[in-house]
C-alpha cells in the first residue's frame, strides 16, 4: 500500500560505486513513471545540492535514496531537518546500511544487461512498504584547527586502525569497489600499523586506558563492506555497540583480522564488544576518525551518542 502524505521524491547520486551509478538514470526515468507517476526524480552532483533539494522537500516526504553509505552520510543532515522518511535502493561499495534493513545490494549487472525485474522489486518496495523508527548515532569532535565539529551517523562511526583505512581507501584503484577495496586498504595499512593511547568511557565507566588498535561504534552489525563486526548490533535497539581492540602489532592484526571476516573475532583475548548509549574517547595524539566509510580527519577528543528513533526508514518485509 502507498503511504499517505506527499509524494515520493527518488534521489539518484551519480557519484556512487566510483560513477557507475550514473548509468541507472535513463533506467529510473523509464521504470519510475509506471511505479508512481507522482513521484519526483533527481540526481544530486553534490551534498550542496543534496541540502537544497531535499530541504525544499514538504515535511514527511519519501526520499527514496539510490546510493550507498557514504551517500546516505552525506544526506543525513537534510533528511533530519526535513523530517524526511528514508528508502534505500543500496547500490554503494559498501551498503551495510542496506543490510541492516534487510536489503541485498543491487548488484549492477543486474540493470547493466538489460533486465530491470530486480530493480523494479527494489524500487516498488521502496516506494509502497511501510517504514518505521531506526536508530543514528551523533559524534562531536574537536578538529585539528581546534573548532568543535558534529555530525550524525547511521552505520558506524571509526576510530583508530579502521578510520586509518577508510583514509588509504580514497587512494585505491577505483577498479576495486565493496569488500575487496576495503582489504586491500587494509594491507597497506598493516604496513605502517600504530596503536593509538585512547581512554575510553562508556555510559560513565572507563573500559579501557592505554594502547589500542581501534576503538569504533556500531549502530549496524556489519562495516566495512559486509564485515560482521558487532553482530548482535541492531539499527532500532537504542543503543549502539563499541567494538575495541586492544594493542596488537602486525603479525597480531595479520591474524585477527580475518577472525573479523567472520565474526569469530569476539572470542579473542584483546577484543571487546559492548553496547553503550554515551562514549568519549581522549587521546594525547592526533587519532583518525571516519564516519559511515566516510573520512573525517583526526582528532584528540570526541563524544559520541545514540539517537534512539530519529529517523523513519524502510525494511525489507
Amino acid at each position: 500500500m502507498k503511504p499517505a502524505g506527499p509524494p515520493p521524491c527518488v534521489l539518484l547520486n551519480p557519484h556512487a560505486q566510483g560513477g557507475r551509478v550514473a548509468r541507472l538514470w535513463p533506467v529510473l526515468q523509464r521504470v519510475l513513471p509506471a511505479l508512481d507517476p507522482q513521484a519526483s526524480l533527481r540526481s544530486l552532483d553534490t551534498p550542496a545540492e543534496a541540502a537544497r533539494v531535499i530541504g525544499a522537500l514538504p515535511p514527511g516526504t519519501r526520499v527514496v535514496a539510490v546510493g550507498g553509505d557514504g551517500t546516505l552520510h552525506r544526506w543525513l543532515p537534510a533528511l533530519l531537518a526535513a523530517q524526511a522518511e528514508l528508502a534505500v535502493v543500496p547500490m554503494g561499495n559498501g551498503n551495510d546500511v542496506g543490510r541492516a534493513l534487510g536489503l541485498v545490494p543491487l548488484r549492477t549487472q543486474e540493470w547493466v544487461s538489460g533486465s530491470t525485474d530486480t530493480l523494479v522489486r527494489r524500487l516498488a518496495h521502496a516506494l509502497r512498504a511501510p517504514a518505521r523508527s531506526i536508530d543514528l548515532g551523533r559524534v562531536e569532535w574537536t578538529d585539528a584547527d581546534g573548532q568543535t565539529q558534529t555530525r550524525p551517523f547511521i552505520s558506524s562511526l571509526t576510530v583508530g586502525f579502521d578510520s586509518a583505512v577508510v583514509r588509504r581507501t580514497l587512494d585505491v584503484p577505483s577498479s576495486l569497489r565493496g569488500l575487496p577495496r576495503y582489504l586491500w586498504a587494509t594491507l597497506g595499512e598493516l604496513v605502517h600499523l600504530s596503536n593509538w593511547p585512547l581512554t575510553v568511557v562508556a555510559d560513565g565507566a572507563t573500559v579501557h586506558q592505554g594502547a589500542a588498535l581501534m576503538a569504533s561504534s556500531l549502530n549496524t552489525p556489519t562495516f566495512g563492506a559486509g564485515m560482521p563486526a558487532a553482530p548482535e548490533a541492531r539499527i532500532d535497539d537504542g543503543q549502539l555497540d563499541l567494538l575495541l581492540a586492544g594493542r596488537f602489532g602486525r603479525l597480531g592484526a595479520l591474524v585477527m583480522l580475518p577472525r573479523l571476516l567472520t565474526g569469530t573475532h569476539r572470542g579473542h583475548a584483546r577484543v571487546r564488544l559492548l553496547a553503550y548509549r554515551e562514549l568519549s574517547i581522549t587521546c594525547p595524539t592526533p587519532v583518525p576518525v571516519a564516519a559511515d566509510g566516510e573520512w573525517l580527519g583526526v582528532t584528540r577528543a570526541l563524544q559520541v551518542a545514540v539517537q534512539p528513533a530519529a529517523l523513519r526508514a524502510v525494511h525489507h518485509g
